[in-house]
C-alpha cells in the first residue's frame, strides 16, 4: 500500500491576519495583566478591599461579597480604576476583546475577496460578542 503525501493546507491571508491580531492582543493583555498585578500586589494603588480583609470575604457568596463591599456588577468596574484590586480588569478586558478586534479587522479582506457570507458571519460575530458584551443579552447567569 503507498502512501500518499498529503501537503498541509496553507492558512488563508484572512487567517494569517487572524493570527496576527489575536497574537499581539494576546501578548498585550499578558503584558497588561502582569503590570497591573504587580501595581496591586506592591501596593502602588491603594485596593478597594484592603488585603487584611480579603480572608474574611473569601467564604461569602458573591452575591453577599457584593452587597457588603458596595460593589456593583456589570461595567461598573470602570469608576473604580483607581484602586489596585480593579485596575487588573484592564488587561481581562482587553483579553475578552482582542477577538472582536480580529474580526474586524479581516472583514475588508473578505469584501475584497469577494467572500460576502464570510464577511457577513464576522460582522455577525462582531455584534453578538458586543453584545453580550455590554450585558444586553445574557444566557445562564
Amino acid at each position: 500500500m503507498e502512501q500518499q503525501d498529503k501537503a498541509s493546507p496553507e492558512p488563508t491571508p484572512e487567517q494569517r491576519k487572524y493570527a496576527k491580531i489575536l497574537e499581539m492582543g494576546m501578548y498585550a493583555g499578558l503584558a497588561c495583566l502582569f503590570i497591573t498585578f504587580a501595581v496591586y500586589v506592591l501596593g502602588i494603588m491603594e485596593p478597594y478591599i484592603p488585603l487584611q480583609d480579603l480572608p474574611h470575604q473569601w467564604g461569602k457568596p458573591v452575591t453577599e461579597y457584593l452587597a457588603d463591599a458596595k460593589i456593583e456588577t456589570g461595567w461598573a468596574w470602570l469608576g473604580m480604576l483607581n484602586y489596585g484590586d480593579f485596575v487588573n480588569f484592564i488587561g481581562v478586558a482587553a483579553l475578552a476583546g482582542v477577538t472582536i478586534v480580529c474580526y474586524l479587522a479581516i472583514v475588508p479582506q473578505l469584501l475584497r475577496s469577494k467572500d460576502v457570507v464570510y464577511a457577513v458571519l464576522a460582522l455577525l460575530e462582531v455584534l453578538v460578542l458586543a453584545l453580550a458584551a455590554s450585558g444586553v443579552i445574557a444566557a445562564g447567569h
